[in-house]
């Protein structure tokens, strides 16, 4: 298990999606007043696309991989701060109690056709891709970096996020991350997000072009809180307005207590 941690206090577990690493909190950690941060890396992803390599790294599975860290670190209550993949996890005591909240970026209830993967799920198993298969997600990997920033702010994250895949095989790995995306996982729970009843924050991009405003209109509805709106924003907020999701972030400290 990898992870980044600072500060100290109420501990707030920070969880990233695809294609990203911890590195896509960067720009949020320093804007946060207080707390335990700790920027979760999902196995088989950034430095650990090794140890994901031939293993389950669905949704479900990382459920059980964050549940034991949290057992690991004798956590039994925290927020939860997650972005695209990192949105998608099942319900747990630890955050459904007074003392538990979340923070959402998006869901992931329509990442993909329930059942099954993307097409580049098709690519198979990492070192057994075909050339072309291989370059079919690499575009991929580079059209959703490109699509998913606003052109107007960002500048050094796609780099920083192609880092681990340069140093960890490439579209491959990419590849094998987009095969264990299924809707069912999130499925299976989405019609319970309304038994929550926890302080929570909905930050999402108005442009974001590929979970649309209506998901998290909906997601803010079912967790019985505000959407916070950023127009113009895109998928990648915690990079692209980093100010905004720290903002959410203190306000869910001062609504707990922690702040």
């Amino acid at each position: 298990m990898r992870w980044s941690e600072e500060g100290g206090g109420f501990p707030f577990v920070l969880l990233h999606g695809i294609p990203t690493s911890p590195a896509l909190w960067r720009h949020v950690l320093p804007q946060v007043r207080g707390g335990r941060l700790l920027a979760f890396e999902l196995v088989g992803y950034g430095e650990s696309i090794p140890a994901g390599r031939d293993r389950d790294i669905s949704v479900a599975r990382q459920a059980d991989s964050l549940l034991a860290w949290l057992d690991h670190l004798a956590i039994e209550q925290a927020v939860l701060v997650g972005h695209d993949l990192g949105g998608g996890w099942r319900r747990s005591p630890r955050c459904t109690s007074h003392g538990g909240a979340q923070v959402w970026c998006w869901p992931t209830r329509s990442a993909t056709t329930p059942g099954r993967s993307s097409a580049s799920g098709r690519c198979g198993r990492p070192g057994r891709s075909s050339a072309g298969c291989r370059r079919r997600c690499q575009g991929a990997g580079g059209s959703l970096l490109a699509r998913g920033h606003d052109p107007a702010i960002d500048r050094e994250s796609p780099a920083v996020s192609n880092q681990p895949y340069e140093r960890h095989g490439g579209a491959a790995a990419l590849a094998w991350q987009v095969r264990w995306l299924r809707t069912a996982d999130t499925l299976q729970v989405a019609d319970r997000l309304g038994d929550l009843q926890v302080p929570a924050r909905v930050v999402w991009g108005v442009a974001d072009p590929f979970q649309k405003l209506p998901y998290g209109q909906r997601f803010a509805w079912d967790l019985h809180t505000e959407l916070w709106r950023i127009e113009g924003g895109r998928h990648f907020v915690p990079e692209d307005h980093p100010e905004r999701l720290a903002t959410a972030v203190n306000e869910v400290l001062g609504a707990i207590g922690a702040g």
